[in-house]
């Protein structure tokens, strides 16, 4: 079983930055693929960054091409996503999420391709 925990989240004004982590429980954190994904109200989830579990590759959504980085630091278990630039449009819970060794943009992307689920932490960014 695999705990996820975000934090990191807050209000910020338009073109500032917040990072946002994520801790995760348990020994496996090395075979895990780790996501972000977003949920704005009256949406649905949206993928928006992913690292596969061998660190080699990074995949993300084109809105946020050039303006986020993720990161993981599997000494902590923790992954990281950095976000600069942002946008009012940005607005939304962030959720961390864990699969085991998925690889690919298309699998990646996938909300089911994700075992595990954090809670979500509330991004708002004012104009």
């Amino acid at each position: 079983q695999v705990q996820l925990v975000e934090s990191g989240g807050g209000l910020v004004q338009a073109g500032g930055s917040l990072r946002l982590s994520c801790a995760a429980s348990g020994r496996t954190f090395s075979s895990l693929t780790m996501g972000w994904f977003r949920q704005a109200p009256g949406k649905e989830r949206e993928f928006v960054a992913g690292i596969d579990w061998n660190g080699q590759n990074t995949y993300y959504t084109n809105f946020v091409k050039g303006r986020f980085t993720i990161s993981r630091d599997d000494a902590k278990n923790m992954v990281d996503l950095q976000m600069n630039s942002l946008k009012p449009e940005d607005t939304a819970v962030y959720y961390c999420a864990a699969g085991y060794y998925g690889s690919g943009q298309n699998t990646v992307s996938s909300s089911n391709s994700y075992n595990y689920w954090g809670q979500g932490t509330q991004v708002t960014v004012s104009s």
